[in-house]
């Protein structure tokens, strides 16, 4: 029997949601400056997929790994961690 290895999580905010059972969300964070040694926030964007089209924009979210969906779509939701208010 095989052992899956461990899939990526990503905790993030909801931007779009205007595709059906998709949605984007921006993931932050800090990298040091390498000469300089400030903190800099550094974004990043992921398409998850969303089968109930359950989120809305502002919702943090728990995106996990997945095999290509779609074209730049090889995240899906997990769970939704905190509505928006």
């Amino acid at each position: 029997m095989e052992t899956r290895k461990l899939r990526k999580e990503r905790i993030g905010l909801v931007v779009s949601d205007k595709m059906d059972k998709s949605i984007v969300i921006v993931v932050e964070r800090k990298v040091k400056h390498p000469m300089y040694g400030k903190f800099v926030k550094k974004t990043s964007k992921f398409t998850a997929h969303d089968e109930k089209n359950d989120c809305n924009i502002g919702d943090t979210v728990r995106v996990m790994e997945t095999r290509p969906l779609s074209k730049n779509k090889c995240w899906r939701l997990v769970e939704i961690i905190e509505r928006a208010k």
